[in-house]
């Protein structure tokens, strides 16, 4: 029984978990109280669930619960972490290295950190969407203070070398943050290992709530300081002020310990589901481009670019289909994606592009409906196209002289 619309845009958010949703409710009626209050029982309570999520998030990255600071989200983590080391560090240098593709919560810190002084190298990615290592060691200089590449992309899913990464920043003595919110929960990510020192991740990309996040800040070898952005009672170990919101760090402690529980059964489900998806639809249309590498990818995420066709006009078509072409924070604007350009894919490919994201929720039936209306609305959108035809009767575009209007 097919429920309609189908969700398949789990990178933008995903669900609440019902289960997150039940161990959230105490805190909105009876358990009321905040979390700084330390003179009564209500206060107690509250610090006790807040407490709680620390380890629960803490367990799910290989952290302790020390280092887990919350945040209204992910976007503040990156702010925090990317303005924080920035100011804490500014005697040491003013340096920052980042890729061409994160997100604009990482790319806009960085531009307003250029206009006060910082100076930062955008690192351009290989046609697979990785950051090439060699360039990243000879773009540290002795001014370098910290590099921040995201884990897994949110466009096109791909995984950068994160141990490899946190191995050259640490042989510089160059602190390392990775914005980690589409792999946090999704496949196994373990902050030592990884050699992390600052990571930002949120609730609502792993089934939690909304408007909670967190920033892992590393307390040893090396113990990271960060100059609060946020000021006022000194909440989270001076780090960042506010009263916590304690529902929703409740929420996503329970989100973070069942993500842990069902990691590996849902990476093999998700990847399977996905890996039926791209196989219907490569087998069924030509002229479609998995845009990123599939060697080293988040495996719920699949971006495909269907050639003559316009990639709105396709959302058009497959209205009863939540997916999203380019990002979505940034798809209010028709620019074509500038992670899919930073690849080396044109104008016409990257606003030909589709998102498709899989979840916990998400069916084989929902699947296969999905392959079989995106085959359908791509062939008749292919029908009405001149340029599909020519380049079906063999003619080279690239040759051809347009006549100027």
């Amino acid at each position: 029984m097919l429920n309609f619309p189908i969700y398949l845009d789990n990178h933008a958010t995903t669900p609440m978990d019902p289960r997150v949703l039940d161990v959230m409710l105490p805190y909105f009626k009876e358990s009321f109280g905040n979390a700084a209050s330390r003179n009564h029982s209500f206060g107690w309570v509250a610090e006790e669930a807040v407490e709680k999520a620390r380890k629960q998030l803490a367990g799910l990255i290989g952290a302790t619960s020390k280092e887990i600071v919350f945040t209204s989200g992910a976007t503040e983590s990156n702010n925090l972490a990317l303005k924080g080391v920035a100011e804490m560090y500014a005697q040491k240098g003013n340096h920052i290295i980042t890729a061409a593709t994160e997100h604009k919560a990482v790319l806009d810190t960085c531009k307003r950190l250029e206009k006060h002084g910082s100076r930062v190298t955008y690192l351009p990615v290989q046609t697979n969407g990785l950051v090439d290592l060699d360039m990243l060691r000879d773009a540290i200089t002795d001014k370098t203070i910290l590099v921040s590449i995201m884990y897994g992309n949110n466009e096109i899913g791909v995984v950068q070398s994160i141990a490899e990464i946190g191995s050259i920043c640490r042989e510089r003595g160059v602190l390392f943050h990775t914005d980690g919110v589409q792999a946090v929960g999704k496949i196994p990510v373990n902050v030592n290992t990884d050699n992390i020192d600052l990571m930002s991740f949120t609730a609502h990309k792993m089934y939690g709530p909304k408007g909670v996040g967190a920033l892992y800040v590393r307390r040893k070898n090396p113990r990271v300081q960060l100059t609060a952005q946020m000021d006022g009672g000194g909440h989270e170990r001076g780090m960042r002020s506010g009263t916590l919101n304690v529902p929703g760090i409740a929420g996503f402690g329970k989100a973070a310990e069942l993500c842990q529980q069902l990691l590996p059964e849902e990476m093999l489900a998700h990847g399977a589901l996905r890996d039926r998806l791209k196989e219907k639809l490569m087998a069924e249309l030509d002229e479609t481009y998995i845009n990123g590498t599939m060697d080293s990818r988040l495996p719920h995420n699949l971006n495909i670019s269907f050639a003559y066709v316009e990639g709105e006009s396709l959302l058009m078509g497959i209205n009863d289909i939540a997916v999203s072409s380019g990002s979505a924070c940034t798809s209010a604007t028709l620019e074509p994606s500038y992670v899919l350009k930073a690849l080396g894919a044109g104008d016409d490919l990257a606003h030909s592009s589709i998102r498709f994201g899989i979840g916990r929720f998400t069916t084989q039936e929902e699947v296969d409906y999905t392959a079989g209306k995106v085959i359908e609305v791509v062939r008749k959108l292919r029908e009405l196209s001149p340029l599909y035809e020519m380049v079906k009767e063999g003619i080279d575009l690239s040759k051809v002289q347009w006549a100027a209007h």
